[in-house]
């Protein structure tokens, strides 16, 4: 490993309702407790469409979680943020921070065009945190970091797969790691979040976004395969490497637990010899 650096920051967001801030925008003037505007807003949004997700503009973050990845592709550190206060201020902070001390590390997501990042540069905004090296305006259009062509500043993989939106991916994140033979959505979904918050569990919400910051990662192996940046052979190496990674540290993790109990491998098709006919 010796002269690999920190290129990628592959991470995910757990969020959730700001009760408050919706009282106040969605129902002004009601007697209302932010609990039960919570409710009455998602109680509404699934009358209206089906799903009871919540915009980005009322949430908060409750966990990031970041995989700190060589430019050898190499897992270096995984990383959960004010852990184990998560106070979203602080997980802010802390997130913009680390990307400027790590020199502005690419930003890794599945989908997070349209979710993560907004969220994380709307936070940026409420709590006063000042990142003018993301908010490059004044540089050429191409080189700003919010251009959605910028794959050095931000590299979204559902638009990678999807040609920006060209087509559907349909399945999202678990289907994709489920391809690769990794766990995908194991025993929490997204729309349990706000669910385990109101219960106190943040510790269940930071294990779900764990794992998926590592499907996340396994996702980005195979990019790196698609995009001639690993052979095929150097991801089964990177892949085999953070098996042990994760073996070597999950005595203290319940999340690296629940992974490995669901780890599978890849039904590799260039090993298994097929006399059928094609």
């Amino acid at each position: 490993m010796t002269g690999e650096s920190i290129q990628y920051f592959v991470f995910d967001i757990e969020s959730v309702a700001d009760g408050e801030l919706i009282r106040k925008v969605r129902f002004p003037g009601e007697e209302l407790d932010a609990a039960t505007a919570v409710s009455r807003y998602r109680a509404e949004l699934m009358e209206k469409s089906g799903s009871d997700f919540i915009p980005y503009t009322f949430q908060i973050p409750t966990s990031i979680v970041i995989a700190k990845v060589s430019n050898e592709f190499r897992l270096i550190d995984l990383v959960s943020l004010d852990a184990p206060h998560f106070r979203p201020h602080e997980i802010t902070r802390l997130f913009w921070a680390g990307w400027k001390a790590y020199q502005r590390p690419t930003l890794v997501t599945f989908n997070g065009r349209t979710f993560d990042v907004p969220l994380l540069e709307l936070a940026a905004f409420r709590y006063g945190v000042s990142v003018p090296d993301w908010f490059n305006v004044d540089a050429k259009s191409w080189e700003q970091n919010r251009n959605r062509y910028n794959h050095q500043a931000h590299l979204d993989l559902y638009d990678l797969l999807t040609n920006y939106g060209a087509s559907r991916f349909n399945g999202g994140l678990n289907l994709a790691a489920n391809l690769l033979g990794k766990p995908g959505k194991i025993e929490v979904q997204g729309n349990m979040v706000q669910d385990l918050f109101d219960a106190g569990q943040l510790e269940a919400i930071n294990d779900y976004c764990q794992c998926d910051v590592l499907d996340t990662y396994f996702v980005l192996l195979r990019a790196a395969v698609m995009r001639g940046q690993l052979s095929l052979d150097e991801e089964h190496s990177r892949v085999e490497e953070t098996r042990k990674w994760l073996e070597e540290r999950s005595a203290s993790s319940s999340a690296f637990q629940t992974y490995l109990r669901e780890w599978g491998n890849w039904p590799n098709p260039w090993t298994v010899t097929d006399a059928s006919p094609r």
